[in-house]
């Protein structure tokens, strides 16, 4: 299914503060400079029309919100989206978020990753362009603060279920928790476009948590996982999340 044509944007209005180049951001970190203000910080990646992004910056002023978008165009639109709104803790940068996680973000500095609905590229020889590969899922678990979350969706089985493996190899994120499906007061109070197109074409979502741990807490968990597999403990925790049209 393709995504239809975007909207024209006003061309007066103002996105100078609200899309910003990856070329053109501070480095080393400087989310005061970039934001105004520093505040807790959660990032999307993959923000395509913006309508999370611009959701979550309205109903929390307390915390800045990043979106990264590959696409120019989806960027402006994103932007133009939380201009309108006058949102002024929203951002987008236009660009890779590999890059940005990679070269940008220090460790420990975010509250929130959200990922919701990436590409699947679904022939396996271009399987290696998800965006949520090893070396990305390790760097995004660098990135978050003790207590970040890792929020993760899709419509893709495979996807969805090949992920909480690498996750489960590849980093100590604890988790996944179940996430509930939410019953939508109105035609755009979905998390994002693509589950709004998901859900009414009662097609299944997939979604799961992860939860960076301590240092402490990591030590604990792995004694216990230890027990566990000795058959003298338990883990919490179901194994593939949720699934809801």
């Amino acid at each position: 299914m393709g995504r239809r044509a975007l909207p024209k944007i006003n061309p007066l209005l103002d996105l100078s503060r609200h899309l910003v180049a990856l070329e053109s951001v501070a480095c080393p970190w400087q989310p005061g400079t970039l934001f105004g203000v520093e505040q807790p910080l959660e990032v999307e990646i993959g923000s395509g029309k913006g309508l999370f992004l611009a959701t979550a910056a309205g109903r929390h002023p307390d915390r800045n919100f990043l979106g990264i978008e590959l696409g120019a165009k989806y960027a402006r639109y994103a932007a133009a989206r939380l201009a309108r709104a006058g949102l002024e803790n929203g951002r987008v940068i236009c660009g890779d978020a590999v890059r940005v996680f990679r070269e940008l973000l220090p460790a420990d500095s975010l509250v929130a990753v959200h990922v919701y609905f990436p590409d699947p590229w679904w022939k396996k020889r271009h399987r290696k362009r998800r965006v949520l590969h090893a070396e990305m899922l390790r760097t995004i678990e660098r990135s978050l603060l003790p207590g970040g979350r890792l929020h993760f969706w899709t419509d893709v089985e495979e996807y969805f279920r090949s992920t909480l493996q690498l996750v489960r190899v590849e980093t100590g994120l604890l988790g996944p928790f179940d996430v509930a499906a939410a019953d939508p007061a109105h035609d755009l109070d979905y998390r994002t476009h693509f589950e709004r197109r998901s859900r009414l074409a009662g097609i299944a979502v997939y979604r799961a948590e992860f939860q960076r741990v301590s240092v402490a807490a990591a030590a604990t968990r792995e004694g216990t996982i230890g027990a566990a597999a000795d058959g003298t403990g338990s883990v919490g925790g179901s194994e593939f999340g949720q699934a809801s049209p």
